[in-house]
């Protein structure tokens, strides 16, 4: 009787892939759901409720002083509990705020529950980022995190035309807005995916019975094999959060965030002052926009891996991005075909930056030190998410324009580039021969 052969590692990290990505996806889809459909909501609920452009601006980004000041301790709670309970207490509680914000009448409620939403989505893509560091050696994760962030454009092309369906078919049913009905129908999922999470997810290589004894060993000497190629990183808490280069990874990273942000939160209305004014029109172009975006961060994220580079894939795509924005403050509302030509690259140049980014913390932070490092480097990063929406809201109802908006947000991504070159040195030639000799073996 012929005996099977013995696994391979390429083939164990398939099967790893195979049964967390596509579970991780679908909860960060969610996840960006329930964080942006206030962009579309907005189009109906500003008139509704008689909020003005700052008050939506300050409710958008007051999500992101949540986010904060529980990020940190919630990745720090991951790495002492584990993901699968951390993932699916954040998953249950963001889907529980998604559906309260449909009773929104004041601006002090709305202000309450996008703080609230923060509060509990915090530690979510950190903790993933985290998460999947346990499960894949250095040069495999700028893939691996472009697929999961692709997510987000994904979640761009489904909740775009979803948000406007939803707006435009069931506005007055039950007596509810169109808007009402979008945080109540896109809140519901993620409460059940909360309960699904804690039956589904593993917390690390050792413990995942779906592997075989055989492939489990291969997993663990890998990631051992990896964690010796790197040598000493810094794995206490404190130190990393007093590393120079943590707050340099800061700076860079506020840049990027900045503009998503802006691109997530006004991209509806750039769609509106371009003159398509249809709210399932709106969602169908962003759609379209989205996954462009996400198409440009698995093939950022792939080359990367290829050629053990990650500092010029991230600074060029991000320059790409604020080039593209500054394109756009221009031809709003003037042309709107290349305005969304323009908004189109600008998704895609910032986008793209994203998951290649996060290669470059985790070169020199390990264990505890990586949980709250990349916590730390997420959360205070992410309080661009509050500066540009209010300053994009304040701007747009003091010009009369996003233009002037769009440009300032431009000149803060493309400092990106500049601050990479200053800062981040270049892989070391270990890891560049180590992605070499992997590409030689991959199919083009």
């Amino acid at each position: 009787m012929a005996t099977a052969a013995p696994p391979t590692l390429d083939a164990t990290y398939r099967r790893i892939t195979w049964r967390l990505l596509p579970f991780l996806m679908v909860l960060w889809i969610l996840s960006w759901i329930d964080r942006v459909n206030i962009g579309f909501a907005k189009l109906q609920m500003l008139s509704d409720l008689k909020f003005s452009e700052t008050v939506y601006g300050i409710g958008a980004g007051i999500f992101f002083i949540g986010y904060f000041l529980c990020e940190v301790p919630s990745n720090l709670l991951l790495e002492h509990i584990g993901a699968r309970k951390t993932i699916a207490r954040i998953t249950f509680l963001w889907g529980i705020c998604c559906v309260a914000m449909m009773f929104v009448t004041t601006s002090t409620l709305f202000y309450v529950l996008r703080f609230l939403l923060g509060v509990f989505e915090a530690g979510f893509y950190p903790g993933v980022i985290l998460y999947l560091t346990y499960w894949y050696p250095t040069e495999r994760r700028a893939k691996v995190f472009g697929l999961f962030m692709s997510a987000s454009a994904l979640a761009g092309v489904i909740g775009g035309p979803l948000a406007g369906a939803i707006m435009t078919g069931m506005n007055g049913v039950n007596g509810w807005a169109g808007w009402q009905w979008v945080f109540l129908l896109e809140g519901i999922p993620s409460v059940l995916a909360g309960v699904a999470t804690l039956f589904y997810l593993t917390d690390r290589p050792a413990k995942a019975g779906w592997l075989s004894a055989e492939e489990r060993a291969l997993i663990e000497a890998d990631l051992a094999r990896d964690a010796a190629a790197l040598g000493p990183r810094e794995h206490r808490i404190m130190a990393s959060l007093k590393d120079v280069r943590v707050w340099q990874c800061i700076a860079i990273f506020f840049c990027v965030i900045t503009a998503n942000s802006a691109l997530t939160f006004f991209g509806p209305s750039v769609v509106r002052e371009a003159g398509f004014t249809d709210p399932l029109t709106v969602g169908w172009i962003m759609s379209a926009a989205y996954l462009c975006g996400g198409a440009g961060m698995i093939l950022n994220g792939r080359h990367s891996d290829r050629s053990g580079e990650a500092r010029l894939h991230c600074g060029i795509s991000a320059f790409v991005g604020a080039v593209a924005i500054a394109i756009l403050g221009f031809l709003v509302p003037a042309s709107p075909g290349l305005a969304m030509v323009a908004l189109a690259v600008a998704i895609v140049g910032t986008m793209s930056a994203i998951p290649v980014f996060w290669q470059i913390p985790g070169r020199f932070l390990a264990g505890s030190a990586a949980a709250a490092g990349i916590a730390l480097i997420n959360s205070v990063a992410n309080l661009a998410g509050f500066g540009a929406p209010a300053v994009m809201g304040y701007l747009r109802e003091h010009t009369g324009s996003v233009s002037t908006g769009l440009w300032l947000v431009a000149a803060v991504e493309a400092l990106a580039l500049v601050l990479i070159l200053a800062f981040v040195p270049r892989a070391t030639p270990e890891l560049e021969r180590r992605a070499a000799a992997r590409a030689a073996h991959e199919p083009a």
